[in-house]
């Protein structure tokens, strides 16, 4: 289940993401769910308002190099899926 919340400060977060341009590059192809109980798996989030209902706490960063997880975002729920291997797989 992968509820987020985005913190303001890098070392507030359990996960430093970066948004990449091309979802060749991605390590995670997500997609953004309406309803708490549709985020079922890593790939589908849910954001929430508040930390103690979060399951990760994220923290954008500038640059990729940066980033633990490289994120492109989906327009169709299909679509979402694990593209590489990664630490934080079955983890969100």
């Amino acid at each position: 289940m992968a509820k987020i919340i985005v913190v303001q400060r890098e070392y507030e977060a359990t996960l430093k993401a970066f948004k990449v341009e091309r979802e060749y590059e991605a390590d995670i192809l997500v997609y953004v769910v309406k309803n708490e109980y549709d985020a079922n798996s890593d790939f589908k989030w849910f954001y929430v308002d508040r930390e103690y209902e979060a399951t990760t706490k994220i923290f954008w960063v500038g640059r990729e190099y940066e980033a633990q997880l490289k994120v492109f975002f989906v327009d169709r729920e299909y679509e979402a899926k694990w593209k590489k291997s990664n630490n934080f797989q079955n983890r969100l």
